[in-house]
């Protein structure tokens, strides 16, 4: 009897030190996150709308993008992910025309990578328009039509609106992702780029099990 009682014992003792691992490791609100009040709007419907807030000059945003194209994988079909770049320096309001007109021209998902990568490690200096212009035409881009794209008022609308949003969710600092209107992490909050993703993972199944019981 003595042996069935301490095997008990410590199954529960065991189990007690996993659940309390296991509640230590969630996300918490302040620390690894910040709740936003009032909440920003989101459009209505049943998506998990996720905001991605980046740099293309900032390293830590590079280093970033593998683990969100795999995060992406698995994310769900309900959720939907907007980017929205820095645009509060000069060369980042130029990089925010580019990253604009490139999604309005349909070439974001096959430049935005490269944008990237010539930027930290072939030192093209893309933020500047002739660069921009020679390095889009190499890689099949009509460079004027592109020029005209991005120096457009609505393209001008898209980056003022991106810094409006970047202020309402009081972002100074990137990578960094806003879940549902309500939650903002960062790669500073959360102690890395890894669990940052992990908190963004956390905060949309949080969303979808409120979502569940209302």
């Amino acid at each position: 009897m003595k042996t069935i009682f301490y095997r008990t014992a410590a199954a529960i003792a065991l189990a007690a030190a996993a659940a309390l691992a296991s509640a230590q490791s969630l996300p918490i609100a302040g620390r690894d996150y910040l709740v936003i009040d009032p909440p920003q709007p989101v459009s209505p419907g049943a998506m998990v709308e996720v905001i991605e807030f980046f740099y293309y000059g900032c390293p830590v945003c590079y280093e970033a993008q593998p683990h969100i194209a795999r995060w992406l994988t698995s994310a769900g079909a309900d959720v939907s992910l907007t980017r929205v770049p820095s645009a509060f320096t000069a060369e980042g309001e130029s990089y925010a025309l580019t990253f604009y007109a490139l999604l309005s021209g349909g070439r974001l998902a096959q430049l935005h990578g490269p944008v990237y990568e010539n930027h930290h490690f072939d030192d093209r200096r893309l933020s500047e328009e002739k660069n921009l212009l020679d390095w889009l035409a190499r890689n099949g881009v009509d460079a004027e039509a592109f020029r005209a794209q991005r120096d457009s008022d609505g393209n001008r609308a898209r980056v003022a609106e991106g810094r409006r949003i970047f202020e309402a969710y009081g972002v100074k600092a990137v990578p960094a992702f806003a879940v549902d209107g309500r939650f903002v992490t960062s790669a500073r909050l959360a102690g890395g780029v890894k669990e940052m993703l992990n908190v963004v993972a956390h905060l949309v199944s949080r969303v979808r099990e409120e979502r569940l019981k209302k």
